[in-house]
């Protein structure tokens, strides 16, 4: 009972020893090829635009719906003290320095990485990334 559950331990924790390596060289093959030429810049531009300027909106449509709840929930806790006058600068204050970053970083990382995902995703299942390969261009340094 014992054997078999320290032998399940083990083989479990294998496998996740084995998991985190080939997540660790796929890391590391993609920061080498990152830096090897031939650079390509528009690419990079392209992206930025993808990820950041394309995110905008759903930002913009996040940060506006959350103020307005913190709008809303403050008001009834600063009405009980009748300090419904410092509302604007205590959301304000929240959303800037505090839920704005976290809640802009979930939304880029949501939304440009679902669709780079989806990219991918699409590519793989149209033989795409097999064609890549019967060319001889490595898939790693093309994508």
């Amino acid at each position: 009972m014992v054997a078999s559950a320290v032998a399940g331990f083990g083989r479990d924790t294998l496998w996740l020893v084995g998991e985190m390596g080939r997540m660790m060289v796929f890391l590391i093959s993609t920061v080498a090829w990152m830096v090897r030429p031939p650079f390509r810049f528009l690419q990079v531009l392209k992206q930025i635009h993808f990820i950041g300027v394309k995110s905008l909106f759903v930002i913009v449509l996040t940060g506006a719906f959350t103020g307005m709840v913190l709008g809303l929930q403050g008001y009834y806790s600063l009405r009980k003290f009748g300090a419904e006058g410092w509302l604007g600068s205590a959301v304000a204050l929240s959303i800037i320095r505090e839920l704005g970053p976290v809640l802009s970083a979930l939304m880029v990382t949501g939304r440009a990485g679902s669709a780079m995902t989806a990219e991918i995703g699409i590519m793989r299942i149209t033989e795409q990334i097999d064609a890549l390969d019967t060319m001889a261009v490595n898939p790693m340094q093309y994508l």
